[in-house]
């Protein structure tokens, strides 16, 4: 369709260009049935003079001027006449030159025939140029202009963006050669999105197996600890030992895997539903291996946008460091608000330092007295992330004054 309209387009301009020529051709035979003119008055002047009409009466009559050899001015009159470009004809008198006949209104007739031929040859070279920019325009438009978009095209693509379509045009000639790079890029779009969601699934099942591993391991650690205290059989104490140590190793494994699989922790996934807050209780209840937690006071009773798997992660995590690094006893209480409720959780070890208060919930942070003791710095950066993504939120902060110290964290369980 495209070459047929090329075709009619150029078919158009050859016409135009052959009528420009043709015009130009028809004003020199115009000049030519001139000059068939002045010869037929020159017949007639000659015809006059041969009759004895005046010169006077023949000049005023064909509107010219004779000049006869004899004449004493003939040189000077007809040199005028040769720089005024006049139309200039032999007079015969019986077959013989006797004179010139001078038409001075041949200049400006050779004028005008020059200016028409100018405009004619503008005429022409204008419709030429204008041929080859609408020319130039077609080829750039329809073979140069596909292949720029294929350019940029394949720069989105390497660099990832799988987002951008290839305009298409029924009409172009390299119309299925754009489609199929186009279904290249959808191709392309959905193996990455399959790559992805295979990835995100794997670092999932990772995060989630390597956290929850890390409770059981702490149980078996803390309960070692307990035997130890009650234990006096040498043996029995040796074993116990054993399986500590090998507790540890393996709490240094799944930090490891923990670590790795937490690189891109917005996989996790947090969903919050309408729970009775009693079941807090039943939450920390399973954290009383800790040996340690001291639950203050009755729990509000109220629904509450809760994700339990996730505060169950949350608290064991704050448990966990507080039973690290204070090594006290913990207190847990409650407060009922009208958005919601509060948990509040404190130790009664030295706090941190104010400098590192705002960063202990940045991802891998590890603050100054942790040294000597394992972690991956992202228990409370989890914590924080699942709170908020529970429509609620942590506070950290030291209890610093004259009677006590210790580290409070403080949980906002948002009401339904």
């Amino acid at each position: 369709m495209k070459i047929r309209y090329i075709a009619v387009s150029y078919v158009v301009l050859l016409l135009g260009i052959m009528a420009v020529i043709y015009m130009v051709c028809k004003e020199e035979n115009q000049a030519s049935l001139d000059m068939v003119y002045y010869n037929g008055q020159l017949k007639q002047i000659e015809a006059g003079l041969s009759e004895t009409v005046e010169k006077e009466d023949l000049e005023r009559r064909f509107a010219c001027k004779i000049l006869y050899f004899a004449d004493k001015d003939y040189e000077t009159r007809l040199n005028e006449a040769l720089r005024s470009q006049a139309v200039i004809l032999d007079l015969k008198s019986r077959e013989e030159i006797v004179g010139k006949v001078v038409w001075s209104d041949g200049e400006k007739l050779y004028e005008a025939l020059k200016h028409d031929l100018m405009i004619k040859l503008e005429i022409v070279c204008g419709v030429i140029l204008f041929a080859g920019i609408v020319f130039c325009f077609i080829f750039y438009a329809h073979f140069i202009a596909p292949f720029k978009r294929l350019q940029r095209f394949s720069g989105e693509i390497a660099k990832g963006n799988f987002d951008m379509p290839l305009p298409m045009n029924k009409n172009n000639f390299f119309g299925a050669f754009t489609e199929s790079f186009d279904l290249l890029r959808e191709e392309l779009k959905r193996a990455k999105e399959s790559e992805y969601q295979a990835n995100r699934s794997k670092k999932e099942l990772m995060a989630e197996l390597s956290h929850d591993v890390k409770t059981p391991l702490s149980t078996i650690k803390a309960t070692c600890e307990v035997l130890l205290l009650k234990e006096k059989n040498a043996d029995t104490i040796e074993k116990i030992n054993i399986i500590a140590a090998k507790a540890e190793v393996m709490d240094a494994l799944v930090e490891n895997l923990f670590q790795a699989a937490m690189e891109e922790l917005e996989v996790l996934k947090v969903e919050p539903s309408e729970e009775s807050s009693l079941q807090i209780k039943e939450i920390l209840d399973e954290l009383k291996f800790y040996g340690n937690i001291q639950i203050k006071g009755e729990i509000p009773e109220c629904l509450v946008y809760m994700d339990k798997l996730r505060l169950s992660q949350v608290l064991d995590n704050v448990v966990s460091n507080s039973n690290k690094y204070a090594g006290t006893a913990i207190d847990v209480s409650f407060v009922e608000e009208r958005e919601g409720i509060l948990i509040r959780l404190r130790d009664y070890g030295q706090g941190i330092s104010e400098e590192e208060l705002s960063c202990v919930t940045e991802k891998y942070y590890r603050g100054s007295n942790t040294k000597g003791k394992t972690g991956s710095g992202l228990g409370l950066y989890l914590a924080d992330m699942f709170m908020e993504r529970m429509h609620g939120g942590m506070e950290c902060s030291n209890i610093c004054n004259q009677e006590e110290t210790g580290f409070r964290v403080t949980l906002f369980l948002k009401k339904v």
